[in-house]
């Protein structure tokens, strides 16, 4: 039974509103090259449960999961254990279902998980202040620009060659709907994160300056550096973080000048879950930025019989209020990501971080190192934390294709996130988590070894 709930005359009062005299108006930016002329090729119109169910089992099968394999996958959402106590605690009832916390009366153990988490966030960014989480990481760089636009007063956004180029895009679509301007090179592949050429384009006219670390390449810009530059122009700092182990051993960006940091807090908590939910993380070095902030930020009060308390505080950055006058019109988070994130985290501690942190590392120097032993394989990075980059003497994206089908997940070719740079064609990022193993080293390096004989 198809569910139509409006009638022709709601749909026609709803478009005369909003000032369009047509469905097809209000569509008319979609190109017409992107419409349907009829059914989709190869999908019925309908099928039986069974046999929609079987189907889709025969579909699932034709994957080959992280687990089942050797996994070298990174570019921005990795691998790691996440121990079971997390997926057992973010199913209790309370947490599950827990809706918008604007009751802090009734909303209190969700409240105080946001207050920890962001704390936690703080921290392991060197900041003053982290806001309530945020959908993804992508969307949480797009945040920061905004942010530095309305506090600089300034619309020029110079992006750095190796913000991972998903965050561009998302950057690139969103500023045909602001005055923003995206100055963004293509990186190369080089061991060399380009602080000399980026800090050159840094002029009177920049918002603010976007740098991943470590960067798409996993490349670790000096970031203290490009801050001073930035600053001396009077621009801001916007450091982007995919991999949050990173920080285990690396230096937190708020401490080298990051005025605002952004990234994914997936690999913390959250599966690879074939692409997301993931949560965005976000933070302010200053605290005097916080009322630039966008995102839900939760604060610690006390109650009328001083009781400590939690409630959502600032609330300028929701759009509940007026929408041009709110900060951001983001008015949710991914609770239940940031819950996973927090309590993972929680059972790390500081001690457990820096620990994951160094084991990633160890893993990730013997791959390279056996990985570099290949004949025709060279490893571009001089400095890495858990992912780097190699230079293949053939085009990478067929050899993942290869060995996928021989059962080993290579890595992530660049030529297939740079589809349009043919300088990146023969690299291959491959990161490195303490869920790999040394035999799934040597399994990538015999299978590298026995496609480029």
């Amino acid at each position: 039974m198809r569910y139509l709930p409006l009638t022709d005359t709601d749909r026609t009062a709803m478009l005369g509103t909003i000032g369009a005299d047509s469905i097809d108006a209000l569509f008319a930016d979609i190109a017409p090259a992107q419409y349907l002329d009829g059914p989709i090729e190869g999908l019925p119109l309908h099928a039986t449960e069974m046999a929609v169910e079987k189907h889709m089992r025969a579909l699932s099968q034709q994957n080959l999961a992280a687990g089942d394999a050797p996994f070298f996958c990174g570019a921005g959402a990795y691998r790691h254990h996440v121990p079971a106590t997390v997926d057992h605690l973010i199913q209790r009832g309370e947490f599950l279902t827990a809706y918008t916390p604007y009751q802090p009366e009734i909303a209190q153990g969700t409240l105080q998980m946001l207050f920890e988490f962001q704390s936690q966030v703080a921290r392991l960014y060197g900041c003053a202040v982290a806001n309530a989480s945020m959908y993804d990481g992508s969307t949480a760089c797009w945040e920061a620009i905004v942010m530095a636009g309305r506090q600089t007063k300034r619309n020029r956004v110079l992006i750095d060659g190796g913000l991972h180029p998903h965050y561009v895009g998302v950057a690139q679509t969103m500023a045909k709907f602001t005055h923003a301007e995206i100055a963004y090179e293509l990186p190369t592949l080089e061991a060399d994160a380009g602080e000399d050429a980026l800090i050159a384009r840094i002029d009177e006219a920049t918002s603010c300056v976007v740098v991943q670390y470590p960067d798409i390449l996993g490349r670790v810009p000096d970031l203290a550096r490009i801050a001073d530059a930035a600053h001396a122009a009077g621009a801001l700092l916007i450091a982007v973080n995919t991999e949050p182990v990173a920080l285990g051993a690396l230096e937190a960006p708020g401490n080298l000048g990051a005025d605002i940091v952004v990234g994914e807090g997936q690999s913390i908590g959250v599966g690879l879950q074939f692409g997301g939910p993931y949560l965005g993380l976000f933070a302010v070095r200053d605290a005097k930025l916080v009322r630039q902030m966008p995102g839900r930020l939760c604060g610690e009060t006390v109650d009328a019989d001083g009781k400590r308390g939690f409630v959502l505080t600032l609330s300028t950055r929701e759009q509940h209020i007026r929408r041009e006058k709110a900060t951001s019109n983001i008015c949710t988070n991914s609770g239940l990501c940031a819950l996973a994130f927090s309590i993972h985290m929680t059972l790390l501690g500081e001690k457990g971080l820096t620990g994951l942190a160094a084991e990633n590392h160890r893993l990730a120097c013997l791959a390279a190192d056996k990985l570099a032993a290949v004949p025709g394989v060279e490893v571009v990075n001089t400095v890495f934390f858990n992912e780097f980059t190699l230079r293949l003497p053939i085009e990478s994206r067929p050899l993942v294709r290869d060995l996928a089908a021989n059962g080993v997940l290579a890595g992530v070719a660049l030529g297939r996130l740079f589809p349009d740079a043919e300088g990146l064609a023969h690299g291959l990022v491959v990161a490195v988590t303490e869920t790999t193993s040394e035999a799934d080293i040597d399994a990538l390096a015999s299978a590298l070894k026995e496609a480029l004989a």
